[in-house]
């Protein structure tokens, strides 16, 4: 792949010369124009699959640019919509000659909005809200209609910041009764009280966002959400860093990770968790999940929270992150709507845990171990200090030591990582052989191999995924299923990402260049495919074994994002399954018969199709009896949850005895970070049932080596 992408940088390269020499097209001083003509060429040129600039391309990003900039109209009239409308299919013709007309009337027109609604909001909140009022607001404003006039549009105003006030309204009034418990004698504020101190508390909020978010970007922030926009046409994993932000994205890409612990991205106006940190402040809390929504932020020392919805991920990031030892309380939305404020002491993620992990547990007289591997990571600078093949390996021999006879590898909620680390990791349970293939436009493909015959385990083996399992968690799991060399067992496929990135620094392409850092972009330059000629893109890998999950009914996968690129398939590679004595067909079988059988996973399945109701549910009530209401109908509704988190295996998982060593001189709280871990093991179905499956491997191995011996 790096030989692949020094090609392209290459050719990029000469073409760029060439062009520079007979036109003036890349030259322009203009460093918007420039940084306009660059990304147009490299997307051509570069991209995997590039997309032809027309008419319905330009159709495409009027829309979706215009909902990057307004997704709940909360800003643009009517008017505006029509005057912008002129310019639906022309944009691919401006791009074409460096014009940016479109940005600069739209850029122009929402700055002006935007002090208009500051002036619209601050109206609204000078007045008193009536929460005995029965209203109700529909919260999905993408399928509304943009505001034809300032009246219809402060109504909209109004009861987005009437539903914001709510649950600051219930705070204060569950305090006041609260303190009324407590104290009899003491006198609770009154109702006329209660909601002024709530509506100003959506006002100190709703002021930050605008002063610290939208008033204070600059038109370069706001034509790099252009630019992004227009590069995020050709699919979901092109994306352009604008250069204040390459510093971030070389921090994420190192692996530096402090604050919460938590990976969010941007959904619309929404910041949600993406990814928990094992060992870090969001998993330690035992109150934050992937899904979870970030609504507010409120800082130790500031009395009021600052709300995140409509922010930017990177200046929502500012307020989450901060020094260690510092107290931020975000205030949560569940995927089941209920809403709960979390306290977290900020703190350095220390990089080993994220590191591979194992655990060994003894059922019915076998001892088997566990693996969880959260990334395929790579120190990139010194491949042989720090990968995840080698820590596998390290501890699949530390777990054979200790008399392992069949192993667990958790691939669920692996979003991925380095190719080369997948390859050589596959290669630890085969001889040798292709693991993966991957294919640039107009180039034969290249088959990955194993070359090492050499095996670290060649017992029974399972692998655990699920929705959120991406990229190399699928090439892992697509080449030990193709081979017959291990039972998948997880949701009905894995995430479906199928496309590899690489990231060019812009400036690289420009000689000479004195309009300044242009920034970098991640572009989709390669696809790969299994060794049996499948693309994982879209499909993912299906499970041998599916088990439902609570993002069973959610949109979640590659094939719910927008322009994602298709499936498709190229010719096998050539391999050889595995020759052993397991029946997989047999324990597939059982498992599956188990399975439909298992209350506790018929349990999650109705969890996860009461989670999706909730979430589709997109009328609020605006009246504070009427919210009440609908808090506590949710509430009872989750108790027949509450026994999911009450499961019990009966199986006890311990740490392998190296580690245990290393408790006795423990000052980095190991040893509570894996008890914290081996009990959330034991109350894990699917670890149980990935158990129960390599039960019946070794049960087959020794019926058929017996079988084979009689022969």
């Amino acid at each position: 792949m790096k030989r692949n992408f020094k090609v392209l940088m290459l050719l990029l390269l000469l073409a760029f010369a060439s062009c520079s020499f007979t036109t003036k097209t890349f030259s322009d001083p203009d460093k918007d124009k420039l940084l306009v003509q660059v990304i147009t060429f490299v997307l051509q040129q570069g991209h995997f699959d590039p997309i032809e600039l027309n008419d319905t391309f330009s159709g495409n990003l009027f829309d979706s640019y215009l909902e990057v900039l307004d997704p709940y109209k909360r800003f643009f009239y009517e008017s505006d919509y029509r005057e912008f409308d002129k310019f639906k299919t022309t944009i691919d013709d401006q791009l074409k000659v460096s014009d940016i007309t479109f940005f600069n009337i739209t850029y122009q027109r929402f700055m002006q909005r935007i002090a208009e609604a500051k002036e619209t909001y601050r109206e609204v909140l000078a007045e008193p809200f009536d929460f005995s009022k029965d209203e109700f607001v529909d919260t999905d404003l993408q399928k509304s209609e943009f505001a034809k006039n300032k009246k219809e549009l402060k109504e909209r105003w109004r009861q987005q910041l009437k539903l914001a006030t709510l649950p600051n309204y219930d705070d204060i009034l569950t305090e006041e009764e609260q303190k009324k418990k407590k104290d009899p004698s003491y006198k609770m504020k009154s109702e006329a009280e209660i909601e002024k101190e709530a509506r100003e508390a959506t006002l100190k909020s709703i002021d930050i966002f605008f002063n610290d978010n939208l008033e204070d970007q600059d038109r370069e922030d706001w034509f790099a959400m252009y630019v992004d926009a227009i590069v995020s046409e050709f699919d979901p994993h092109t994306y352009y860093l604008a250069p204040k932000n390459k510093e971030g994205f070389d921090e994420r890409m190192s692996g530096k990770l402090e604050g919460i612990g938590a990976r969010l991205q941007k959904r619309m106006d929404h910041i949600k968790i993406t990814e928990l940190i094992t060992g870090g402040p969001a998993w330690r809390s035992n109150e934050l999940e992937v899904e979870d929504v970030i609504l507010k932020v409120k800082q130790e020392d500031e009395e009021f929270p600052v709300n995140l919805v409509g922010m930017r991920i990177d200046d929502a990031i500012k307020y989450i992150k901060g020094p260690k030892g510092t107290e931020v309380t975000l205030t949560i939305k569940k995927m089941d709507g209920t809403t709960k404020d979390v306290t977290l002491i900020r703190d350095v993620i220390e990089i080993n845990e994220t590191y591979a992990k194992a655990s060994m547990v003894q059922k019915n007289g076998h001892k088997f171990g566990v693996i969880d591997l959260p990334s395929f990571y790579v120190d990139f600078n010194d491949y042989k200090k720090i990968n995840a093949a080698a820590d596998v390996k390290r501890e699949i021999e530390n777990l054979k030591q200790e008399g392992m006879e069949g192993l667990v590898l958790d691939l669920r909620d692996n979003g991925g990582g380095s190719l080369p680390t997948v390859v050589e990791m596959a290669g630890l349970f085969i001889k040798d052989g292709p693991v993966v293939q991957v294919r640039s436009t107009g180039e034969p493909k290249e088959v990955y191999r194993d070359r090492d015959r050499s095996i670290s385990w060649d017992g029974p083996l399972v692998i655990l995924v699920n929705e959120l399992s991406a990229s190399a968690s699928e090439i892992m799991a697509a080449a030990m299923q193709d081979y017959k060399r291990a039972i998948i067992i997880g949701s009905k496929q894995t995430y479906g990402k199928g496309t590899v990135q690489n990231v060019l620094d812009l400036n690289n392409l420009i000689r000479n260049n004195s309009s300044g850092d242009l920034g970098a972009l991640a572009l989709t330059t390669q696809k790969y495919y299994r060794i049996n000629g499948g693309s994982v893109q879209l499909e993912g890998v299906k499970s041998d074994v599916k088990v439902p999950d609570k993002f069973s009914f959610i949109d979640i996968g590659e094939k719910d994002k927008p322009n994602a690129l298709p499936w498709d398939q190229i010719d096998a590679a050539t391999y050889t399954t595995w020759d052993n004595y397991f029946d997989y067909d047999e324990a597939i079988k059982k498992s599956n018969q188990r399975m439909a059988n298992n209350e506790q996973l018929k349990l999650i399945e109705e969890n996860a199709k009461w989670l999706k109701q909730q979430i589709d549910k997109t009328i609020e009530p605006l009246s504070y009896k009427k919210y009440k209401e609908k808090l506590a109908l949710s509430d009872e509704e989750s108790k027949r949850f509450d026994a999911l988190t009450k499961y019990e295996t009966n199986l006890t998982f311990e740490s392998p005895q190296y580690e245990k060593q290393l408790f006795n001189e423990d000052v980095t709280g190991l040893k509570e970070k894996r008890d914290r871990w081996h009990a959330s093991l034991s109350q894990d179905v699917y670890v149980e049932e990935a158990l129960n499956v390599l039960e019946d491997l070794k049960a087959s191995y020794n019926i058929k080596k017996v079988a084979k011996v009689k022969e």
